[in-house]
């Protein structure tokens, strides 16, 4: 248990830093990418007024280099880029190749055919980003060389990456070593409430056998007396209700079973479910089983037998009038499967996990007919937890229900 809410601790932790992590690392890169393409996108646009007055004839100059933003004076030496002068059916008339070397009128040629095929007024292609303007006169399409650009957004992505999974790792080492001491007031809780639950169960004991010892003794001078019956009934009761809590609380502790051994499940099956084939048969219900032979499994015996006592218990008691019972103990894929089956008639199927909580009962009206303390489930869950398993419950139709165990 104790290891189970370390796990979640950790998990927990893990999962809000990585949340906050992810963010920081997405809004560095988003951030960064549009602040790239904006400026790239007001240089294209500068460039493109030019391109369209040098298309036009009513300038040779060159291009404002000095209204790129953190340019300087070296910006003409940095910036490479073509243009593709087309008519308005989109073909190309003249190419700008003044500031770049590395682009024939092939080559672009097949950059502007790629754009058209886009059919996006701006973006990139390969090394580029490029716009596409239009007017009267036709068509400007500028490619701006970015490569230094997006080889810098790259590697600011993977460097963040990078930060990001070396911060999680050194996180996790922190919030592993310290994740013990996180939860010690959580584990003194727990620990009180399990020394008071065995203290009061040793002392419950006492008074418990002094009144069943009495009511017996008083049984036998008046047979038959409702009153005393009742006393009997009532004190074995809570004499079991007091075992099972103080088995419950035990099997809360960080190692229930200390010395754990390889035993057959097969044969531990079939001797606990031999009493419930005649008990079954006897209150006029269909029971079947099916259990594989030679399985084994490392674990307590005793608590498995118990574990499935409990589940056979329940289902012969909670199940309808000449109904079916189905027990299946098999492996599947490596691991142990434990199901039983069977049918009754469920009020509400939509809190079947609540039945798994200490005294939760479905049907109050019911339970006290048929007896039991209301932990039988809670000790089911925790004796399967406790042996590194999990156990789940499913009512598809309202009237049966089914539990799987895997081991």
């Amino acid at each position: 248990m104790l290891k189970k809410i370390q796990r979640r601790f950790i998990l927990a932790a893990m999962a809000a830093f990585g949340v906050v992590m992810l963010i920081i690392i997405t809004g560095i890169n988003v951030a960064n990418y549009y602040h790239t393409t904006s400026m790239q996108d007001h240089l294209i646009g500068e460039l493109l007024k030019h391109e369209q007055k040098v298309f036009q004839k009513q300038q040779t100059s060159r291009p404002p280099f000095g209204k790129i933003p953190g340019g300087g004076p070296e910006a003409e030496f940095t910036t490479r880029f073509f243009a593709v002068h087309c008519d308005t059916d989109g073909n190309m008339k003249a190419m700008s190749r003044d500031y770049i070397a590395s682009v024939d009128e092939r080559t672009a040629e097949a950059y502007k055919q790629e754009v058209f095929l886009r059919g996006r007024e701006k973006g990139y292609y390969e090394d580029y980003r490029y716009r596409v303007s239009r007017n009267d006169r036709g068509i400007i399409i500028l490619f701006l060389n970015v490569e230094m650009q997006i080889q810098f957004m790259k590697s600011l992505l993977l460097v963040s990456l990078v930060i990001g999974i070396i911060s999680l790792f050194l996180v996790l080492l922190l919030v592993v070593c310290f994740s013990r001491r996180a939860i010690r007031p959580y584990i003194q809780n727990m620990e009180r409430q399990k020394r008071f639950i065995t203290d009061a169960g040793h002392e419950l004991k006492t008074p418990i056998t002094s009144i069943t010892t009495s009511a017996d003794i008083a049984a036998m001078e008046h047979e038959g007396d409702e009153w005393i019956i009742n006393i009997q009934k009532q004190s074995a009761r809570l004499a079991h209700l007091v075992g099972d809590l103080v088995a419950l609380s035990r099997l809360d502790e960080e190692i229930p079973f200390p010395e754990k051994c390889r035993f057959s499940l097969s044969d531990a099956a079939w001797e606990t479910a031999e009493p419930f084939t005649v008990l079954a048969k006897a209150k006029g219900k269909k029971y079947s089983q099916h259990i594989e032979e030679n399985l084994v499994l490392h674990g307590d015996c005793n608590s498995m037998q118990r574990m499935i006592s409990i589940l056979l218990d329940n289902a012969v008691r909670y199940s309808d009038e000449d109904g079916t019972i189905r027990l299946d103990i098999y492996r599947k894929r490596g691991k142990i499967c434990i199901e039983v089956f069977n049918t009754c008639s469920l009020p509400d199927t939509s809190n079947l996990e609540r039945l798994f909580d200490r005294f939760y009962r479905m049907d109050e009206s019911r339970s006290k007919l048929t007896g039991g303390t209301g932990i039988g489930l809670s000790m089911v869950q925790a004796i399967v937890e406790a042996h590194g398993g999990k156990i789940r419950v499913k009512s598809p139709d309202g009237k049966s229900i089914h539990f799987k165990i895997t081991l």
